[in-house]
């Protein structure tokens, strides 16, 4: 697990208000997921938010260096909409495109 990671690991989630919830919820519907791939250790998807979901996603969600999405727990994931089964990981953010978040499981 990189530093950045660990970092985002210790922090308390950030649960989202009412009102944040909210704003987020006309976009739930359109949140992509990706077909499962793997390598020998872990299991892998992408989840595409809509591009203007971003815009009412909270600023501390954020990375400030980057720009992107930082880490989020899953607490974090989970509120902002996005649902998978358990087990999975938020391990990064596509920086080119900061709309589409890496996951991974292990394959144990």
């Amino acid at each position: 697990m990189d530093l950045k990671a660990l970092r985002n690991k210790a922090q308390q989630p950030r649960m989202l208000t009412e009102s944040e919830r909210a704003r987020l919820e006309e976009f739930q519907d359109l949140i992509h997921y990706s077909s499962r791939y793997s390598d020998d250790h872990f299991e892998y998807r992408h989840v595409t938010l809509p591009k203007n979901m971003l815009k009412v996603i909270p600023k501390d969600y954020f990375d400030p260096e980057t720009g992107t999405l930082r880490i989020l727990q899953e607490e974090e994931w989970r509120g902002l909409g996005i649902t998978q089964s358990l087990g999975w990981e938020h391990y990064e953010t596509h920086t080119p495109e900061p709309h589409i978040l890496l996951f991974k499981r292990s394959q144990d």
